[in-house]
């Protein structure tokens, strides 16, 4: 899409207003329930409106902070403009320290709220995202030799997987092998595998014919089929059920699709990259990777190293973050020798995702001339060493240990107790031997 705006609130009279209001300007889609948000793909956007309360008589914005956080781990990039009934500051502070663009309250005036959709509406050119930054002004020896690779890759259909941390890039590596592709002139489509249940699995990759279920209204071609021609990312791949393993190498095996409720199938010519945070060797072993898919799918494996270990890197991505910020938000800043130290020491286990939150946070929050330590609201805990000399490693270490034992070794139990994936967990229990 387009000029698009999501608007989610569970009252039907505000959708209604707002789809009046903004239909003339933007393409609008609403949803009242928030059990479907991570159906949707967020990147269609180029503006998100939350509502800050879904449930009867609860006005804290708690709902709305997290469904907030849901969405931007979908697309960190997504402009998010709270809404709320309920005037206060405090709320519209811990929104925006929490990622949130802006504010408004219910009623709103008309005009001031199409123009703080305006303001803050996804920028197609400018923007603060690591895509517009080419590999070649990366300064490390790690993101040196990793375009190296990508100029060698790049020119063939060779199918590529991509390891690394999350935040650390892989979507950015992804485009940069299209960019340099003979296929540079078509599509390059993307779908994150994490957030498909397995109901949506085939008519979002696959395409449905109308009719084929009962909000299919019309055909629509799937995401293969739209990247014809081009480049298809398959993010998070590792967490792909196993029965969706299967329909996913048929379709590699076929190069076609079938659409969902049609009996024709549909040749597609694609160029697969892959990518994942899990380590598909453990999955394989454990049952829950198919070891077919995986040859299918790493004809070429390459490896974004994580931030922390491209020491060289920070400056120059928090310079060019600052640098895009301070665009975007009108002001003029500089960092203080404090931030840089701080920015230097932090561990940064988001990657460069986190680092551009922080800085965009920073930019928002600071009052001065400078950016300094405090702006940049860095967790001690989340140093490369903090005080007493403990690394991460070892705190990381004895959480899942703790977690472990608090739920008598049951993988499942500790894995969501702790905020992370299954798969994860067996990551990191290999890493430490737990």
């Amino acid at each position: 899409m387009t000029n698009a705006v999501l608007i989610i609130d569970d009252d039907s009279d505000v959708l209604d207003a707002l789809r009046v209001l903004l239909e003339d300007e933007f393409d609008v889609v609403t949803e009242s329930n928030t059990k479907r948000i991570s159906t949707i793909s967020i990147r269609d956007f180029d503006a998100v409106l939350l509502d800050m309360n879904f449930s009867a008589g609860i006005n804290t914005g708690n709902e709305g902070l997290f469904w907030l956080r849901e969405i931007l781990k979908h697309d960190p990039g997504v402009p998010v403009i709270m809404m709320t009934a309920y005037g206060n500051i405090n709320l519209a502070v811990e929104a925006i320290k929490h990622g949130a663009k802006d504010f408004i309250l219910k009623p709103w005036e008309n005009d001031k709220l199409l123009a703080t959709i305006k303001s803050n509406k996804r920028k197609k050119v400018g923007v603060a995202s690591i895509e517009v930054m080419p590999f070649q002004n990366w300064r490390s020896p790690a993101m040196k030799n990793l375009h190296e690779q990508i100029r060698k890759v790049a020119d063939t259909d060779a199918s590529v997987l991509l390891l690394g941390e999350n935040g650390s890039g892989k979507e950015v590596v992804a485009k940069e092998i299209h960019h340099l592709s003979k296929r540079a002139k078509s599509k390059f489509a993307s779908v994150d595998l994490s957030v498909l249940t397995p109901t949506l699995f085939e008519s979002e990759l696959f395409g449905y014919k109308k009719g084929a279920f009962t909000d299919a209204k019309e055909d629509r071609s799937g995401r293969f089929e739209d990247a014809s021609g081009g480049t298809l990312f398959l993010d998070e791949i590792g967490n792909l059920p196993m029965a969706l393993q299967a329909k996913l190498l048929t379709v590699l095996q076929q190069r076609q699709v079938v659409p969902v409720g049609s009996n024709k199938p549909v040749s597609i010519d694609v160029r697969l990259v892959s990518a994942t945070n899990a380590n598909l060797d453990l999955a394989i072993a454990t049952g829950l990777f198919r070891q077919d898919l995986l040859y299918r799918i790493n004809t070429i494996t390459l490896t974004v190293p994580p931030l922390r270990q491209r020491e060289e890197d920070i400056m120059p991505l928090a310079e060019y973050f600052l640098s895009s910020m301070t665009m975007r938000y009108q002001k003029a800043l500089t960092y203080s020798d404090s931030a840089r130290q701080a920015l230097l020491a932090h561990n940064w286990p988001g990657n460069v995702r986190e680092l551009q939150h922080t800085i965009e946070k920073a930019v928002i929050l600071s009052e001065g001339n400078q950016i300094t330590e405090r702006d940049l609201q860095l967790s001690i805990s989340s140093s490369a060493e903090y005080r007493g000399g403990r690394r991460l490693d070892d705190v990381e270490k004895e959480a899942l240990k703790a977690a472990l034992k608090e739920h008598r070794g049951n993988i499942v139990h500790a894995a969501k107790s702790l905020g992370i994936t299954r798969q994860t967990l067996y990551n990191k229990m290999k890493k430490y031997g737990l």
